[in-house]
């Protein structure tokens, strides 16, 4: 019979059930904000529309990278002309096609979650024929789902939540690991690992050069050297959770992604689809992209701006002088107090007294209340 792991206390540990994640609500600026300036247009007036690969990328066709990639491929034109370069401006997507067809107009974000089964992979098309997600998605999305892109990957042997969105902003905000949005996943391995191991990686670690950030490791179950293990993590690099367990010594015969986000995998069956709710989904993107700093550290890590500094150390004051300086050849001890007139720091001199003798406080009464001798001092 298996017995649940002991802490170092000597009692039963149990697993720490993960905090909820809560959907940041819109941040209400106290004041009003300096407006982004823009890039001027040639005649010097202000440039109205945006970047060809953002309108797209906001239609649900591609992401951006997948947009300039289609751009170099030549397969976008603009009223029948190949459009050469994703820094096109335009205020629409009118007359812009896409291999030959034309793009329909934006479409409000949509999310839906996907439980992926083992066996399939997170590409559109596969070169050697394994199915892929599109495969299963045919008969799990409703009618009129249209395009959808998954956000982040699950390989082949991995299962459980798949989120799939229209937006190829929300997309790419939810990848962000300057976003921070955790993942938790639950991983069945054989092996010998002990909690201080598993709480190491709250430090992160470094395997073969690639440094992965803090992982919540906790374990949830042990059966002799079978262990069911819960992890949570923000970065999501490639096969991250796999190459970190291996490193400990843990072989991985199963592994599933339980939340990503706000959202749960719950009770949804295998293979099939649910959408979130189009309130919720509003909440979440506008949390995403109502905080400054987060924008800030997305153009960082888009490297569209540099790396902030840090601030340099304030000088140090010159200490004043002292109000009534004691003349010279008499050094006397200095203590600052708080004057209450003066609400500030003043300096009052102490008169100097011998080691070992104590200040005068007026005659002492003796046993009897009779005044008693004071200690004198050399005439």
């Amino acid at each position: 019979m298996a017995f649940p792991p002991k802490d170092r206390s000597g009692g039963p540990r149990r697993p720490a059930a993960p905090k909820p994640y809560k959907i940041p609500k819109p941040r209400v600026p106290g004041a009003p904000a300096t407006p982004q300036t823009r890039a001027l247009a040639d005649d010097g007036t202000p440039r109205e529309g945006d970047r060809i690969a953002k309108l797209l990328a906001r239609a649900g066709v591609a992401s951006r990278r997948e947009i300039e990639r289609y751009i170099a491929e030549g397969r976008i034109a603009l009223e029948g002309e190949v459009i050469t370069t994703p820094a096109t401006i335009l205020k629409n997507l009118r007359g812009v096609t896409v291999d030959g067809n034309p793009v329909a107009a934006a479409e409000p974000p949509r999310l839906f979650m996907f439980h992926k089964p083992s066996g399939l992979i997170t590409a559109e098309r596969d070169p050697t024929g394994r199915p892929t997600i599109y495969t299963a998605l045919r008969n799990a999305l409703p009618p009129g789902a249209g395009r959808v892109m998954p956000v982040g990957r699950l390989d082949i042997n991995t299962e459980g939540l798949l989120l799939l969105t229209n937006d190829g902003e929300l997309k790419r905000a939810m990848e962000l690991p300057a976003n921070g949005v955790p993942r938790t996943y639950r991983a069945r391995t054989f092996g010998d690992v002990t909690q201080t191991m598993l709480d190491d990686l709250m430090q992160g670690i470094e395997i073969e050069g690639v440094r992965y950030g803090p992982i919540n490791a906790n374990m949830e179950r042990s059966a002799g050297r079978n262990k069911w293990i819960e992890l949570t993590l923000t970065e999501g690099k490639n096969r991250e959770v796999r190459r970190v367990l291996e490193h400990l010594g843990l072989e991985v015969s199963r592994l599933l992604r339980l939340r990503y986000g706000p959202f749960d995998l719950g009770q949804l069956p295998r293979g099939a689809a649910e959408e979130v709710p189009q309130i919720v989904v509003e909440r979440f993107r506008k949390g995403l992209s109502s905080d400054k700093a987060t924008r800030d550290q997305q153009a960082v890590h888009a490297g569209k701006a540099p790396a902030p500094k840090a601030p340099k150390p304030a000088p140090k004051p010159a200490p004043e002088p002292a109000a009534n300086p004691a003349p010279a050849g008499r050094a006397r001890p200095e203590r600052k107090r708080l004057s209450p007139e003066a609400g500030q720091l003043v300096s009052r001199h102490e008169r100097p007294r011998r080691p070992g003798t104590r200040p005068e406080a007026g005659p002492r009464s003796g046993p009897g209340g009779k005044p008693g001798n004071r200690p004198q001092g050399k005439r």
